[in-house]
């Protein structure tokens, strides 16, 4: 079982670290590095090596007069065209400029980082054909800063992440625009912000523009960077779960290790056993019978759900991280047989189920959170808080307003949760007749782990009100108080994450806007401040 795993945040990576393309497997965690933390990038030697072997292949090919899809043919429908030597470099600067179709905000900095960084690996595993020169280029590219200003829609998922990757590569060839520094500002022209970082732009030669667009990588990067938020979700939700059974007294037999060991998912025994330690020590959790033999399922049914969500996210993380270090080129070059051999290693279907399986759990995860923050805010439910978590009900509406902020975010993920991944448009006058829509699924699944660290921000918001609201019931200190001591009866592992709550938002004593302290709170869960 691959739980939630200890990855790089926003910033947090050593932005002296250097990571080779090419010479050993990429994890999240490198994504990450390279995508945020500023890791800086170069390629493996004994990868190059294979790099040249695979374009000596190419370069023989083509001296032979080999019928070769998209170095001596056209594309798609176009594959029975062949087309003479003298049109080689014509050709792949074409397909470049004719395939950058795509429409929509652009992708943030951080994706962008991570489609350079994916595409130069893809490339720098030897089986695309390109010249090390083109990996390099991508490369400095993320040295230097130059991201390509990517817009997020017209991507099918098949042929590749075409649409995305011709705008990422257009910036090589000098073309295009990029970003303005940390994403911000005007764009400026792709061969402007190569020539003030002192790159030469690209002059492409055969088959150097397919390779540079067919592959799945707008897909992998930006569902990668969503399952490493996902996994930073699943874990604050599960503090906020901690408070809120503190919050509610709720019942810690349910949470027993037995309990997991006889239905041994692995996920589930996870989440019980971060229960326990995180409760450990607690004054507020009961004994079954003492306040209620049973929870509601949104309380007692913790392990299940959240562990059912970590384990989805598991399977979906090794799927990301597998395509992560695939070569999803066409045609691929065999340097060991010198074959070129064309397939369909750029379909997005394995990405595009993992992007909807992200989606429905992480929107379910969203769901069972708000069910708590409802419990928290109804007295009928909260074992004797008032209404709305406020002192002063009627004067003061309280948290009533921040339940429906949940319900609304959990109403919209339930409607990106729908699949993309079942979903397909023939497209090159039906030469590809079924498409992926990994990167919709991708988006959606992103926009839903959004969604669900917002939720989840709610719930600890929430939760930290009504601990302070159970303080005073017991009189521990005035609702508001002092923080340590109206931490003092929770468990140890929950009272740090309530103390931190605490410094960036203050106990509700009268009405104010919470729009802000939610979304504090929300960075702070993406930002991994909220890990077991």
């Amino acid at each position: 079982m691959m739980g939630p795993r200890r990855v790089p945040g926003a910033g947090e990576a050593d932005a002296a670290a250097l990571i080779e393309v090419g010479g050993r497997r990429l994890r999240l965690e490198d994504l990450a590095a390279v995508a945020r933390g500023g890791a800086r990038v170069a390629l493996d030697p004994v990868a190059r090596a294979r790099v040249e072997e695979s374009r000596r292949v190419i370069d023989e090919a083509v001296a032979a007069g080999w019928v070769i899809y998209g170095v001596t043919t056209g594309f798609g429908r176009f594959s029975d065209v062949t087309l003479g030597s003298g049109d080689t470099r014509s050709l792949q600067r074409n397909l470049l400029l004719s395939h950058a179709t795509g429409v929509g905000p652009p992708f943030p900095v951080d994706v962008v980082r991570g489609m350079l960084l994916l595409r130069a690996n893809a490339l720098a595993l030897g089986y695309s054909g390109v010249r090390p020169l083109v990996i390099e280029t991508l490369l400095e590219m993320l040295n230097r800063g130059i991201h390509p200003r990517v817009p997020e829609q017209g991507s099918l998922g098949a042929s590749g992440d075409l649409a995305p990757l011709a705008h990422l590569a257009l910036v090589a060839i000098g073309e295009g625009e990029a970003l303005g520094p940390g994403g911000d500002g005007d764009p400026v022209p792709g061969g402007q912000a190569l020539s003030r970082a002192g790159l030469e732009p690209l002059v492409l030669e055969a088959k150097e523009g397919v390779a540079l667009i067919n592959g799945t990588q707008a897909m992998t990067a930006l569902l990668g960077l969503a399952v490493h938020d996902a996994f930073l979700v699943v874990e604050a939700a599960t503090v906020a779960a901690c408070l809120s059974l503190e919050a509610l007294r709720g019942v810690r037999d349910h949470f027993d290790e037995r309990v997991a060991l006889v239905r041994p998912h692995p996920g589930q025994a996870l989440v019980a056993g971060k229960v326990r330690e995180l409760t450990r020590g607690s004054r507020y959790l009961t004994a079954a019978g003492e306040l209620r033999v049973q929870d509601a399922y949104s309380l007692r049914c913790v392990p299940q759900v959240h562990g059912a969500c970590a384990d989805a996210l598991a399977w979906a993380a090794a799927v990301v991280e597998t395509e992560m270090n695939s070569a999803t080129d066409n045609p691929l070059v065999f340097a060991e047989t010198g074959e070129v051999l064309s397939g369909g290693n750029f379909h997005g279907q394995p990405v595009a189920f993992a992007g909807d399986l992200v989606a429905l759990a992480l929107t379910d995860l969203a769901s069972i959170s708000e069910r708590r923050i409802a419990r928290l805010v109804d007295p009928v439910f909260s074992a004797g808080l008032p209404a709305f978590l406020t002192l002063n009900g009627g004067l003061h509406s309280g948290f009533m307003l921040v339940q429906y902020t949940a319900a609304a975010l959990v109403s919209e993920s339930k409607v990106l949760a729908s699949p993309a991944s079942v979903d397909s448009i023939p497209s090159s006058a039906g030469q590809e007749d079924h498409v992926s829509m990994g990167t919709v699924a991708a988006r959606k699944a992103r926009a839903v782990v959004e969604n669900a660290a917002r939720v989840a921000a709610a719930e600890l918001l929430t939760a930290a009100q009504a601990i302070d609201l159970r303080g005073g019931l017991e009189g521990l200190d005035e609702p508001g108080g002092d923080p340590l001591r109206l931490a003092a009866p929770l468990g140890e592992g929950v009272r740090p994450h309530y103390l931190a709550l605490r410094r960036v938002s203050p106990f509700v004593a009268s009405d104010r806007p919470l729009s802000a302290d939610i979304e504090t709170v929300a960075r702070m869960v993406l930002r991994g401040e909220f890990r077991w």
